[in-house]
């Protein structure tokens, strides 16, 4: 596949397979990544801007079950390499795996050999046990390179691509001359667009130089690969180094062990923090090494990044996921940032959380309180904040005018968003630990199902910055910590709303309870703290909600993918209240998601005064009409025919079209709909029912505007979102639904096995009333008692 989709095969095959087109490569290359060496990469999105590469495989990558080559590894990692190779990047490979090809080719030798010996001597029913003797690692090399490097020439064929083989070992990098030869020819096989294959000549190597080892300078013994690679890395000025191995990463100790943590970015100075355990079963280096190494190509100039090769769910695009950015494995960098990292934000969201969700809820409604005083208070810092980015984001032209409308603030929303703010804080009084259920089990054996916060919610959102007061004042009513991640084009207004919510939390001491993700994290990093996360959120718009849904694997997801709401006008429709219904529906908030996208008329409505004056108001309010396909069949001069019934507009557009009836308007909404918010205007109470129970959408309205769907108009105070799913939240979410269970089980010392048939007791499973209050009031009294 990628030999019909790189750069080199749109070339003719003749010049593809002598390699003689390096200027043409040299100016594309030189294009694209224009970056000159000196310097290592700061962070890990710089990496897609890395030219020159090189990848280090270690013998646990190479080999399988310690003996023979793990090809499917080799084979997509080979895919990963020539596919960089031919966007115009500059490849080498340092390799590990002759020793091992070696004693898997030499053990077969020795077997075929002692077998026909003793054949001859003794007879074929008379074969004594045959034993292999220890097998020298250089004689091993010896047997193996050769194979090696025909297998990696065979797999590179594949992809039009031409490889060259280099040994070397301390010599050629300490003696002057020698240095200076290697340098050379690999400067004209890179220039003639060949992939160096380098390996430490394992046959005649020399043990390392005592005392001589990765001791900064130009002095660094080439004991090992690692040691080989970071020394070849800065020689060639390499501007990544990425060295694949059997673990993921650098962990602040022995992997396995409890509590061990991998470390997504290390800086020098950080040795000290690491624990390191024994070094591989099947290499001569270990994470140690590693270490040295990389931090020796860092003080050169070169980024590293240590890798895990083996993994089979990631093996086939490691590679390349490092060189654009993805957080993998651990990075090295030489510069710390000044602030925490995304992992110890969420740590101590986590830890102030927990706080958070014990104070009484007076308290928690106080910081809310606070938080909306100071939304009015300092209206004219966060509008001018806004001001800024509203300039930025119009003079840039990256973002669609219903995207700047969302960016927006006015005076308005921000005293709407105090008025919500309050309300949810008078109505979160009796929220975290509130009984739902109580049961007695047996004779002093109660039992209670009690509401507790889910942990740590991670909330991504689009432009819209009055999201982020909304879903602070959610997270703080409900106890749960707080991982915002904002979009960069309300930088400022995101900055100051956030110091405000972190001065209202610290009138408690809860400061760190609500963070503001502001480092160059991806969201689909993000997506991966499955360790941290309990839930994420995404607002914004339907593509950044299937991105996440597809990147969180193993941390749920509350959302909803698109609103494709729609409007049905029924044949028994008031002409007055369908005509405002739609007008408030589409054109009050166009780029909100429960804005009205597709209009269903009932057939008989056609041609009618009612249906003339619709589209005459549509008109006057400047909505673009898109024709469905049977509303297109009536007409001779018709609108543009929609190119999808599920498209969400998101603008000053919408959808007409054509039912024979109410069932059939149910149908369509099933079949196009988002299961978002769907509305009936009529004025048949018998048709308005049976459509109210046959849709199943998050919100079903008679008579009434899409636009009503939302948190602070059901009396929620606020909203996270709106979810579509079927199961926990749904509809507009606000406080209950960032609320989870747990059962709280009083005993005086009773065992399962006093219930059973020998027993002495049984189970009764009687309701009793659900007391009045908190739960950590009900704990004080029952201590009491």
């Amino acid at each position: 596949m990628f030999a019909k989709l790189a750069l080199g095969s749109r070339l003719p095959s003749t010049i593809r397979r002598s390699n003689v087109y390096p200027a043409f490569i040299r100016a594309y290359s030189q294009s694209k990544f224009p970056r000159p060496h000196g310097q290592s990469f700061v962070h890990r999105s710089e990496l897609k801007q890395a030219k020159r590469i090189v990848v280090k495989l270690g013998s646990a990558v190479v080999t399988r079950d310690e003996c023979g080559l793990a090809l499917g590894r080799l084979a997509s990692i080979v895919e990963q390499v020539a596919m960089l190779q031919n966007q115009g990047r500059e490849m080498m490979i340092v390799t590990s795996g002759a020793v091992a090809f070696g004693k898997q080719r030499l053990r077969h030798e020795i077997l075929l050999s002692q077998s026909v010996r003793q054949a001859l001597h003794s007879g074929q029913n008379q074969l004594k046990e045959m034993t292999v003797p220890v097998l020298e690692a250089r004689a091993c090399a010896a047997a193996g390179q050769s194979g090696l490097m025909a297998l990696y020439e065979a797999m590179f064929t594949q992809y039009s691509t031409c490889t060259a083989q280099i040994l070397v070992t301390n010599l050629d990098f300490h003696d002057e001359q020698k240095r200076r030869n290697l340098n050379s020819t690999l400067h004209e096989l890179l220039r003639m667009n060949i992939v160096p294959i380098i390996n430490t000549n394992d046959a005649v190597v020399p043990p390392p130089v005592p005392n001589s080892d990765l001791q900064g300078g130009n002095v660094i013994s080439i004991k090992d690969n690692d040691s080989l690679a970071a020394r070849l890395s800065v020689e060639m000025k390499a501007d990544l180094l990425i060295a694949l191995s059997d673990v993921e990463g650098l962990y602040d100790r022995p992997p396995g062990t409890d509590d061990a943590k991998l470390i997504d970015i290390f800086y020098p100075g950080d040795q000290q923090s690491i624990t390191y355990g024994t070094k591989s079963r099947v290499g001569i280096g270990g994470m140690e090494a590693k270490v040295k190494a990389a931090l020796w190509a860092l003080q050169g100039g070169t980024s590293v990044v240590i890798a895990n090769g083996t993994h089979p769910k990631v093996t086939g695009h490691v590679i390349t996921d490092i060189v654009d950015g993805k957080k993998v494995g651990t990075f090295f960098s030489e510069v710390k940032p000044a602030g925490p990292t995304v992992e110890q934000q969420t740590e101590m969201a986590r830890h102030a959380g927990r706080t958070l969700a014990s104070l009484d809820p007076e308290k928690r409604g106080e910081i809310i309180c606070h938080l909306a005083d100071m939304l009015t208070e300092k209206k004219e810092e966060i509008l001018s904040a806004n001001r800024r980015d509203m300039e930025l984001a119009t003079t840039s032209g990256r973002l669609s005018q219903p995207m700047i409308d969302r960016l927006s603030l006015s005076t308005s929303k921000l005293n709407s968003l105090a008025i919500g703010l309050r309300q949810l804080a008078v109505s979160s009084q009796d929220s975290v630990g509130r009984v739902l259920r109580r049961t007695r089990v047996a004779n002093n054996l109660e039992l209670e199902q009690i509401t507790v916060p889910i942990g740590v919610l991670l909330v991504i959102f689009e432009s819209r910055p009055d999201c982020l007061p909304q879903v602070s004042a959610l997270a703080i009513a409900s106890g749960n910590a707080l991982l915002l991640k904002g979009g960069k084009e309300a930088s400022h207004t995101n900055k100051i709303l956030h110091q405000l919510t972190q001065e209202a939390l610290s009138i408690h001491g809860v400061a760190d309870a609500v963070q503001l993700v502001s480092t160059r994290e991806e969201v689909e990093d993000l997506c991966r703290l499955d360790k941290l996360i309990d839930l994420i959120i995404p607002r914004g718009s339907s593509e950044l909600v299937r991105s996440i849904q597809r990147a969180a694997k193993g941390i749920p997801v509350l959302g909803h993918s698109e609103g494709v709401c729609h409007v049905y006008i029924d044949n028994d429709a008031s002409i007055d209240k369908a005509i405002e219904i739609v007008r408030d529906s589409k054109c009050d908030y166009p780029a909100a998601c429960n804005a009205m996208e597709t209009l269903l008329i009932h057939k008989d409505l056609l041609r009618t005064p009612m249906f003339d004056q619709m589209i005459d108001m549509l008109r006057t309010q400047h909505v673009k009409i898109h024709a469905g396909p049977r509303f297109a069949s009536y007409l001779t001069f018709s609108p543009s025919e929609v190119k999808s019934l599920r498209t969400e507009y998101g603008d000053l557009e919408c959808c007409i079209e054509v039912v024979d009836s109410m069932s059939d308007a149910v149908d369509h909404i099933h079949k196009y709909g988002s299961s978002h918010t769907d509305v009936i205007v009529t004025e048949n109470e018998e048709t308005a029912e049976q459509f109210l129970q046959q849709v199943d959408s998050a919100c079903v309205f008679w008579n009434t505007s899409t636009r009503f769907a939302d948190g602070y108009r059901f009396g929620l105070g606020a909203e996270v979102g709106i979810s579509t799913a079927r199961i926990h939240a749904r509809g507009p979410v606000g406080l209950e639904g960032l609320l989870t269970t747990k059962w709280v089980l009083r005993g005086e010392g009773h065992t399962v096995a006093d219930f059973s048939e020998q027993g002495s007791m049984k189970y009764l499973h009687e309701n009793i009333p659900v007391p009045q209050g908190n739960f950590s009031a009900r704990s004080k009294s029952h201590q009491q008692e």
